[in-house]
């Protein structure tokens, strides 16, 4: 089983910055999509995709933060960040990290990483 361990949540003030990381822990494959979910926490609120890349191929982003949230990839095979500017407190969530295979042949999780935006 894979692990896909994140950093960099926190705390920030409306318009504030944050930038989280994940980091699978092999290389010993190319992982086929990675990306980030956000689950709010009031009742009912469901995982939902902030972006999503696959690997030599698009990137694709949620409306919601298209133009402030800026996905890209590290140097080490397996590795992305998050750049989140112009947070919002709509923003405030446990952001996971997810690499997937085709189809969800495989599918991976992260612990979460949570991020407060409040004044």
């Amino acid at each position: 089983q894979v692990q896909l361990v994140e950093s960099g949540g926190g705390l920030v003030q409306p318009g504030g910055s944050l930038r989280l990381s994940c980091a699978a822990d092999t290389d010993d494959f190319t992982i086929y999509a990675m990306g980030w979910y956000r689950q709010g926490s009031g009742q009912g609120q469901e995982r939902e995709l902030v972006v999503e890349s696959i690997t030599g191929g698009t990137t694709n982003y949620a409306a919601a933060v298209e133009g402030r949230f800026t996905l890209s990839r590290g140097s080490a095979k397996n590795t992305i960040y998050l750049q989140m500017n112009d947070l919002q407190p709509e923003d405030t969530a446990l952001y996971y990290c997810n690499g997937r295979g085709p189809f969800k042949s495989y599918n991976y999780w992260g612990q979460g990483t949570q991020v407060t935006v409040s004044s």
